[in-house]
């Protein structure tokens, strides 16, 4: 089964359908009878509720869904029963791609300071601030490069060319 993006699934009607989501943990809570994780793959700011009934999972598979785990969550898509979302995910069946220690990964629910970010520049398309810079970027990008293309303009990386012609002038004066 191929997965969908949590953006769409949030906007989905939802009517008892099958569905597949891959992501990060944003964060994990629960009993003793069931856990809910907020599942998030970047394509929105807004994480999906999954909802993994315990004793339908092995306890050693739930004990390594920490935040910062990589998962790939299938299950019905139903309409929430809480507040704060319109559809949520009764898991069926839970993959781990990717576990994270708890102990020893950076980001947590707490919010970050910049500077912490800095030092941790692979994690930072993760939060919340920097995800939704990237897709503003993006928006950005995309409708400036539309509208020159339109247009009838050509892109030209000039980095590249620079680049390039450094490496034939070093050649040159060899």
């Amino acid at each position: 089964m191929s997965h969908s993006y949590i953006k769409a699934l949030l906007n989905t009607e939802p009517t008892g359908q099958i569905v597949k989501a891959k992501g990060w943990v944003r964060t994990k809570r629960g009993n003793k009878a069931i856990s809910f994780i907020a599942l998030n793959d970047g394509s929105t700011i807004h994480n999906i509720q999954v909802v993994a009934e315990n004793n339908s999972f092995d306890e050693s598979l739930l004990k390594n869904i920490t935040t910062g785990a990589c998962i790939a969550v299938e299950g019905k898509l139903v309409a929430s029963q809480g507040q704060g979302q319109k559809v949520e995910m009764q898991a069926t069946q839970i993959e781990i791609y990717g576990t994270a220690d708890p102990e020893t990964f950076p980001l947590q629910k707490k919010g970050h300071t910049m500077e912490f970010l800095r030092d941790i520049a692979h994690l930072r398309p993760r939060t919340n601030t920097f995800g939704a810079v990237f897709r503003i970027r993006h928006t950005m990008v995309y409708a400036i490069n539309h509208y020159f293309h339109t247009n009838g303009f050509f892109t030209s990386i000039h980095q590249s060319l620079q680049a390039a012609m450094l490496k034939v002038q070093e050649k040159c004066s060899e």
